[in-house]
Parts: C-alpha cells; structure tokens; sequence
C-alpha cells in the first residue's frame, strides 16, 4: 500500500488545491493549520491508513496549493474548500482529525456550511480568543508587504525561530526541510506573510456562540507544553461543546504530531474503532 498517496490536484475557483489520498475504507479527512501544510500529517497518516481511506489536502495558500497574490487565503475561505473537497470526493460523514487552524475550519464547515461529521478530533485549534503569537501580531499590525521584501536569509531565520516554538523537541534539519520548503523563494515568501495578515479573529468568533450545536463527539487533544496557544483554552472548549472530552498530552508543544504522534493515533483509533462497530451494528 501506498502510505503517502499522489498528488492530486482540484479546482476550486479558479485555484489550485492539492490533496492524497491512501489507505482503504470509510474516508478520514485531516485538516492541518499554519504555518503548516498536508506533511505535518506525515507521521500519523501511514498508521491510519491500515484503517480508513485517508484524505490529505493543502489549505488555500499554503504547502504545494495555489499562492497567488492579492488572493483570500483566510479562514473566510477555507472552510468553503473543505465542503468543496468533501463533494469532490463524495463524502458525506467523514472522521475529520483537524489541528491549529484547520480546527476552525472544520468547525466552520460544520456549523456555517452544514457538513456532519462521524466524529471530529482537535488538536490544538485556533478557536477561542486570545489567538496569534508574538510573530503573528506584529505582523498583523504592520501588515504583509514589508515582510515579504525582507532578504531571504533574514526571512529563512524568522521561519526557522517560529517554527522552533512551535514543538518541544528540537526538530533535526533534515525534518524541518519540509516545513520550510513551502515558504522560501519570492512566491512562498510573500505568502508566508499575506496568511498571517489575513488572520481576523472574526472568523472565528462568528462560529464561537454556536458551539453548543456541534452535532457530532468530539475529541480535544492539547499538548501541555503549548508556547502558541495557552493549555486553558483546550478547557474552555471543551466546555463550551456539549460532550466534548479533553486529552492533555505531556512532553507535547503545538505541534503534537511530531512531539507525540503516538498519542494522536491512539486517541483517534478507538473512535475509528468504535464508529465501525456501530455501523456495523446498524
């Protein structure tokens, strides 16, 4: 079997998407957030595919997806991506596994767009205020074009840094590379900087009143070690959705799939599990 899957490529307005799929059964959508792209799956999605058909996709602005200037690369837009996708590949009640900002994604698709989950896995979402790093608000106030003409050693260091918050252990050069890669040269740099500008807290406060009506079980992991977004907020939101259940995940940063990817899959494997018995029992 074919872990990683080819890449494909959909149509949405006018842009280009890039997704995979592999594995073999009920489908599986994993949704990653910023600065991020499909890789940061990378380690989990092998392990999940022995169960489900897995589909993995680039955000608009992000990985190997269109980078376009002037373009909306905002939540606004990505959540419509996702319904695109799920009509695109004929799903309608996949398990969703969504981290940073593709939890708010997930959960925008769900509440503003009407798409039912069999069950949805958070790891780490952007969804409840206050939101952005020290980067991402000083960036905000200044906005994307005088980053985008920085020198590209200067812009390869602030990369670098950044992503350096965002795990616990020290990611090697060579597992970084992937990272990185998206974000270097003209292109990558300016869209580096034109994601993080377009980050507007009323996207998520839109879907904020309405978590009481999340219509599917859903899972919260928080890595305890998180410098990006505060451990307490993973208590709020699980508050503030009817059932949720909240997984703390030690030794693990905001990025949990390379400080504790082993506790991602054993936390999402049980509910793969459990919804196949109760399909099957129906």
């Amino acid at each position: 079997m074919n872990a990683e899957g080819p890449l494909h490529r959909f149509d949405f307005e006018g842009r280009s998407v890039a997704y995979r799929v592999a594995g073999k059964g009920a489908p599986l959508v994993l949704v990653h957030g910023t600065p991020f792209s499909m890789h940061v799956w990378h380690r989990i999605a092998p392990l999940l595919a022995r169960h489900r058909t897995v589909y993995r996709f680039d955000l608009l602005g992000y990985g190997a997806s269109a980078k376009v200037e002037g373009a909306d690369v905002s939540l606004g837009v990505q959540n419509r991506v996702l319904a695109a996708l799920l009509n695109h590949w004929g799903i309608e009640r996949p398990d969703v596994v969504a981290h940073d900002y593709g939890g708010a994604t997930a959960l925008r698709a769900h509440l503003l767009d009407g798409r039912d989950y069999r069950t949805l896995t958070l790891i780490d979402p952007v969804i409840l205020r206050p939101q952005g790093s020290p980067l991402v608000r000083h960036v905000g106030a200044f906005g994307a074009e005088p980053f985008a003409g920085l020198p590209a050693y200067v812009h390869e260091a602030i990369l670098r840094a950044y992503l350096d918050t965002a795990s616990v252990r020290t990611l090697g050069d060579e597992e970084l590379q992937p990272y990185l890669e998206p974000w270097r040269g003209e292109e990558g740099q300016a869209a580096f900087y034109r994601q993080i500008a377009q980050m507007d807290e009323a996207y998520t406060m839109a879907v904020e009143p309405m978590l009481d009506a999340v219509r599917c079980p859903v899972r919260i992991l928080w890595g305890e070690d998180d410098r990006w977004l505060q451990a307490e907020q993973g208590v709020r939101l699980a508050a503030a959705i009817p059932g949720a259940t909240l997984q703390p995940v030690s030794r693990a940063g905001h990025l949990v799939q390379e400080d504790a990817p082993e506790a991602i899959v054993a936390a999402v494997l049980p509910l793969l599990l459990g919804s196949e018995r109760s399909a099957a029992a129906a």
